[in-house]
């Protein structure tokens, strides 16, 4: 994980004020993503860049809900959930390391993958994750 990103997390277990100070007080690290990441925001989905730029301008709120419930405890436990569940990761994934998808697979019917590259890798996969989806939501229907 990246330096600023372990500070956040670090500040959303205090309090949110700290969480908004150590966010507000921040500025981007270019270091939160892999060469692959950047190569990918320079080509394929530079578009990407029209989306988060907008969601930040009105402060960091977004990022504060995001972070809070990271170490906030989630109403239920990944064991309870019965559906089958894709978990897509970016083995060098530098703002979620790949330990946080590897504990998510206590979901029983959890199928992990980890793609070669970073935190926006996954989006380059979205049509195989696509694919595995329509496998499952065939099969369920299939049976009923």
């Amino acid at each position: 994980m990246y330096p600023g990103g372990r500070a956040e997390l670090e500040a959303a277990t205090q309090e949110e004020t700290a969480l908004a100070g150590v966010l507000e007080s921040g500025a981007y690290d270019p270091e939160m993503f892999t060469p692959a990441d950047h190569a990918a925001l320079a080509s394929s989905w530079s578009w990407f860049h029209c989306v988060a730029g907008p969601a930040l301008e009105h402060g960091p709120g977004g990022m504060i809900d995001d972070d809070l419930a990271y170490v906030s405890p989630w109403g239920f436990a990944p064991e309870q959930i019965q559906q089958p569940v894709l978990l897509l990761h970016g083995e060098d994934d530098r703002i979620v390391p790949v330990a946080h998808a590897e504990w998510l697979r206590r979901i029983p019917q959890a199928e992990l993958r980890c793609v070669p590259g970073g935190h926006l890798s996954v989006m380059i996969h979205a049509a195989e994750a696509l694919d595995w989806l329509y496998g499952h939501l065939s099969a369920q229907y299939a049976r009923n």
